[in-house]
């Protein structure tokens, strides 16, 4: 059994973008925003989901900055970590989802490890790239966190997807981000995960590299 379809890797991701624009609505996003926008709608195959994505005002030049400084990149889950292109940076990703600590914190509080896990980025926070793709809990406890301290990560990718507190925690984040002084990128409504979160960032990457579509 045979089938004719394209192998070669370069041509497929070509294409992909080609019909990304095609059918995506970029015109009000900029250069930079509108890599990141693609990557989301290549990630969800959704090019409907464009609209949905918002970026404050200095996001992509402030966490670009960052991610050419090589800061700390903190993620929620492991799948976002592992999501991360790692020849595009020198500084292994950090999650501290498993962390011995994390568990402890959950259990004593009746919270989830998600929640608890923030509590550890404390020390890492100022000037990282914060990535958030699976869990609202870890972007509300962030939220609480930044609300009552001076400290700020360069930015916050926020798209953590499904049903409980999903669109909730990204909506509390784009109203409070201005309030905050946060920079944010974030997925309005109840889609996203860890793949479409990794990929933001990775756009951010690409564009330090001069690698756009």
């Amino acid at each position: 059994m045979s089938f004719e379809y394209e192998k070669n890797p370069q041509k497929i991701e070509q294409k992909s973008f080609e019909i990304i624009r095609q059918l995506s609505q970029l015109d009000n996003f900029n250069q930079q925003q509108q890599q990141v926008v693609m990557r989301v709608v290549h990630s969800l195959g959704m090019p409907q989901v464009a609209s949905q994505v918002k970026f404050s005002e200095r996001a992509c030049t402030q966490g670009m900055g960052a991610l050419a400084k090589n800061c700390n990149i903190i993620c929620d889950v492991e799948m976002v970590k592992q999501g991360i292109t790692k020849r595009m940076i020198e500084k292994e990703p950090m999650c501290f989802l498993n962390h011995s600590d994390t568990r402890v914190i959950a259990k004593t509080h009746g919270e989830t490890r998600s929640m608890a896990a923030v509590q550890l980025w404390r020390e890492h926070l100022a000037g990282s790239v914060i990535i958030i793709g699976n869990a609202p809990t870890a972007l509300f406890r962030l939220l609480e966190i930044l609300a009552a301290t001076e400290v700020r990560p360069a930015l916050v990718i926020a798209m953590p997807v499904g049903f409980v507190g999903a669109a909730e925690s990204k909506q509390a984040l784009w109203d409070t981000h201005k309030n905050l002084g946060l920079e944010c990128i974030t997925l309005l409504g109840r889609e996203g995960g860890s793949a479409v979160s990794a990929a933001s960032c990775n756009a951010l990457l690409r564009c330090n590299r001069n690698e756009y579509y």
